[in-house]
């Protein structure tokens, strides 16, 4: 009984998970290019900001040390 089970489950699993990619909207390779062209550019604003951000911070810290 326990053996007629796990075939049907990995059988109906798969079945199902073609079945919802199938009813997936998937992005036109415009699209597609849009978009991680905008992650891209979100990404490297992020990374310039974090920088100056940990550049100042960094200065701030020697300052403190410095002062003390």
């Amino acid at each position: 009984m326990a053996d007629e089970k796990k075939p049907n489950a990995i059988s109906r699993y798969f079945r199902e998970t073609v079945g919802e990619l199938r009813k997936v909207n998937w992005p036109t390779r415009r699209e597609a290019i849009q978009l991680s062209a905008i992650v891209i550019v979100v990404m490297t604003v992020m990374g310039i900001y974090l920088f100056v951000v940990d550049i100042i911070g960094e200065n701030l810290i020697k300052l403190a040390i410095s002062a003390s």
